[in-house]
């Protein structure tokens, strides 16, 4: 089987602009030739489909129900996959073994299928949060220049560290006013993070405050898409560039069966 990155995109809270930067994300991956899947993982406040102004059809609910393939609820928008969530559907979010089996054989066939998976998770440090993050190979840590938001994206590192032995992390800073004050921040919270907890944190970039970013959210579309020539847009594709030279680790089931396994566990 073919490598196969996953990426979970987290933050600690709301607000941080955590969606944004999993869509445009993955659209500057798919710019690089990369097959990429984009997974909805907010499963009780789904946005992925707002952000991107599509209507699904189906859902992953459906998936988990038996009623059709993973394939069959993915929908095509800017040369990306995406796998909608479920908004409200509370079920969803505390899954059964039965649940839990459907997602393993779902996630299975589709393995040959991508090159990235990046799971855009729900705010906060709730069960479903962490299972997705833990599966994941890499974690982004979306954080923005106030205390609550640091506070957050801590207490999650803190809590991904003591109970699932997660070490690495990478950390974007979102919103930035200055090329400075993206790297003076991760600076700030490393040196924090750095004496109280055993963790690796590597500064994975930043992404300029820009009014086309709200603009584009009203538009329902892309920035990526939408404003090609913003100064965000060449933020995302700088990152993108950065993920996509990231190891992608290597398991010996696996790289998506590695995924699928550590996430079943962590739901179970």
């Amino acid at each position: 089987m073919h490598p196969i990155q996953v990426l979970a995109v987290t933050g600690g809270k709301g607000g941080v602009g955590k969606t944004s930067i999993s869509v445009n994300l993955s659209l500057a991956l798919a710019q690089l030739d990369k097959r990429v899947v984009l997974m909805d993982a907010d499963l009780g406040l789904a946005n992925v489909d707002i952000l991107l102004g599509i209507k699904a059809q189906r859902t992953i609910a459906d998936v988990l129900s038996g009623e059709c393939e993973l394939r069959d609820i993915m929908v095509a928008s800017h040369g990306i996959n995406v796998i909608p969530a479920s908004s409200g559907v509370q079920s969803l979010v505390t899954m059964g073994p039965s649940q839990h089996a459907g997602i393993v054989h779902a996630f299975s066939e589709l393995a040959d299928e991508l090159d990235v998976l990046v799971i855009d998770t729900a705010a906060g440090i709730s069960d479903s949060v962490v299972s997705f993050v833990r599966a994941a190979q890499e974690v982004l840590v979306v954080v923005c220049d106030e205390p609550s938001s640091m506070t957050d994206a801590y207490a999650l590192i803190k809590l991904l560290h003591r109970d699932c032995q997660l070490q690495d992390f990478r950390i974007v800073a979102n919103m930035t006013r200055s090329p400075d004050e993206g790297k003076n921040m991760f600076n700030r919270f490393a040196g924090v993070a750095g004496r109280f907890l055993d963790v690796n944190l590597r500064y994975a970039g930043d992404i300029p405050y820009d009014e086309t970013l709200r603009k584009a959210v009203q538009r329902q579309r892309p920035t990526l898409d939408a404003y090609p020539g913003s100064k965000a847009a060449g933020a995302y594709r700088r990152l993108a560039k950065e993920v996509s030279q990231w190891p992608v680790r290597t398991e010996a089931t696996g790289q998506m069966e590695f995924f699928v396994e550590r996430l079943v566990q962590g739901m179970s």
